[in-house]
């Protein structure tokens, strides 16, 4: 059995590399962002308040986004022992082990004794911001 959970393991691993990789955007999309940040960076100190609050935003809408293309191909279904969100039996001594021991499993990897986490949810091109992202999207699903 625990051999058929390795081959599991690895081959979801496999199938997940290929996953999540999106196209670099055109550059005429790039452009407007680069644009729309520059005027944030000049603004006064009194206006850090509600950017930070637009960066929230932000990162719960990459969290949900980087959940849904990458990570819940195994978290949805539970597969390789992933943990489901929602699922507080499951989340909850996970969660009590703290953000960064979430936050490392998840960039690095992990096989422990309930499962295995590829490294970046098996999506290499994934940035810390991004896997850390979707970490925070899955916790506050299962707090």
């Amino acid at each position: 059995m625990k051999l058929f959970q390795i081959m599991l393991a690895a081959s979801l691993a496999v199938v997940l590399s290929a996953c999540g990789k999106e196209e670099a955007p055109a550059p005429e999309s790039a452009a407007p962002a680069v644009e729309a940040a520059a005027p944030a960076a000049e603004a006064p100190a009194a206006a850090e308040a509600p950017a930070a609050a637009g960066d929230a935003v932000a990162s719960t809408e990459q969290g949900k986004s980087v959940f849904n293309k990458t990570c819940a191909l195994c978290h949805g279904v539970g597969a390789a022992g992933a943990p489901i969100p929602g699922n507080k039996d499951e989340w909850g001594p996970r969660i009590a082990q703290g953000m960064d021991t979430l936050y490392k499993h998840a960039l690095e990897g992990f096989t422990g004794a309930k499962g295995m986490m590829p490294a970046r949810g098996g999506a290499a091109n994934l940035t810390d911001d991004e896997v850390k992202a979707a970490v925070n999207h899955m916790v506050s699903l299962s707090q």
